[in-house]
């Protein structure tokens, strides 16, 4: 136990929270796939060499909608490969996005198709105001690419657009050179550069469409759109507002501790996410206005990020088991990119789960820790079921889609790990 002064006696009582949103879904991806594609007006693709892209997000249905695009691509008498298309995720290099896609499950053998993971750029052209339309060399000298990729909000700009297939082809198809000249143009600019980069990228006529997938608050398929090249920025500005109104909330806005069991990258770009836990820090981006946060602990790194802690500094307290699984090359390195040197910064960090949170509840000098308002959350990315302390209770029973349990003490192993989170070693 840490001898930090002030060490609470005791933690506030947490009661388990189920939170319903609402669930469109798609059930029959194969089918949405076959018939979002033939909306598109693709060529005769007989022969061809057509490249489709994946990206390092943690998309749910992605491995069957990948292996339905290569089915239906197949049909048409294309030769296919899927490419990663990730910027500078994946330390940076070919083996890392590599491992990186193996861990999302995406494989070979999964979707039906070979793997490609060169670092290799192309120019394609330039904007009018100088960037560099940058392109992975084996998708610029294919026959075709088609753009999927999930349509969200993005960790470091919030308007017009978020993450989706004008940032997978200014960005992910631009590999690392193309993520750093994005990030260097700041927030208040990324979406214009992503914007004005991806017009160059699409009137070269190398993208044959794309396949635009939102996800309900469950992350599971809600909609798949095909949408024609021509029709890439208007219809992802429409999407957007779609799948900005479907990401799950917190079900309360203020809080004096939001406990984290695990952050990384298979949850959000920043590891977790910016529009969750209300937190930017970012110098040309104003806070949001809710939810409002005084201390954040993150406890466990997924390993599904290959060690990249990207975002880790958006938390104030750390456990030794987090800070432990951080590869600092592939964390600097996405970091770099991105420019928010902030958001790698390592938090203090306490050796145990039970001394990270006390330090949080001592840190806030609360008459009494046992009425701290405390929330505790899987993720940021599944928030259907969450943890509020005693004191939150109030604010949401009787809330339509809210089901809580009695409270009960957090139990810690006699080494001071959370008692269900003791399996993760």
């Amino acid at each position: 136990m840490f001898p930090f002064p002030s060490r609470p006696a005791a933690f506030p009582l947490m009661a388990r929270v189920e939170v319903t949103f609402p669930r469109p879904r798609i059930e029959q991806l194969e089918r949405a796939v076959h018939t979002e594609l033939a909306r598109l007006p693709l060529p005769d693709l007989t022969g061809r060499r057509v490249m489709v892209t994946a990206g390092s997000r943690g998309i749910r249905d992605i491995v069957a909608i990948l292996a339905a695009t290569v089915t239906d691509l197949r049909a048409r008498g294309a030769q296919v490969e899927v490419v990663a298309a990730m910027g500078s995720h994946g330390g940076g290099t070919a083996q890392g996005q590599r491992r990186l896609l193996e861990h999302l499950g995406i494989t070979a053998e999964s979707v039906g198709a070979p793997i490609v993971t060169s670092m290799d750029v192309v120019e394609l052209g330039r904007t009018p105001g100088g960037l560099v339309a940058y392109c992975d060399r084996h998708a610029a000298t294919s026959d075709g690419i088609l753009v999927v990729n999930r349509i969200k909000p993005h960790t470091a700009f919030a308007d017009p657009f978020g993450s989706g297939l004008l940032k997978m082809v200014a960005v992910g198809l631009g590999k690392a050179p193309g993520a750093a000249q994005i990030h260097r143009q700041g927030p208040g600019q990324m979406a214009t550069a992503i914007t004005h980069l991806a017009a160059v990228t699409l009137a070269t006529g190398k993208v044959l469409g794309g396949l635009a997938i939102l996800e309900n608050a469950y992350d599971e398929t809600a909609q798949l759109v095909g949408v024609a090249p021509q029709d890439f920025i208007r219809k992802e500005h429409e999407l957007f507002v779609n799948a900005r109104a479907m990401m799950p909330r917190l079900p309360v806005d203020d809080l004096d501790i939001l406990m984290i069991d695990e952050i990384g990258k298979n949850y959000s770009g920043t590891g977790l996410d910016v529009n969750v836990i209300g937190r930017w820090r970012l110098p040309e981006v104003p806070e949001p206005t809710s939810p409002r946060i005084k201390r954040i602990v993150a406890l466990r790194l997924s390993p599904q990020s290959e060690g990249n802690a990207q975002g880790v500094g958006l938390a104030d307290v750390i456990t030794k088991r987090l800070a432990e699984a951080i590869d600092p090359v592939a964390t600097y390195i996405n970091n770099l990119v991105s420019t928010y040197l902030q958001r790698a910064f390592i938090p203090i960090t306490m050796p145990t789960d039970e001394d990270a949170i006390a330090l949080a509840l001592a840190s806030l000098s609360l008459p009494d820790p046992i009425g701290a308002r405390m929330a505790r959350i899987h993720n940021t990315l599944h928030l259907d079921e969450v943890w509020l302390s005693e004191p939150l209770l109030a604010d949401v029973r009787g809330r339509p889609g809210i089901r809580t349990e009695p409270p009960r003490p957090l139990q810690f192993t006699p080494e001071g790990m959370l008692a269900d989170l003791a399996h993760d070693g």
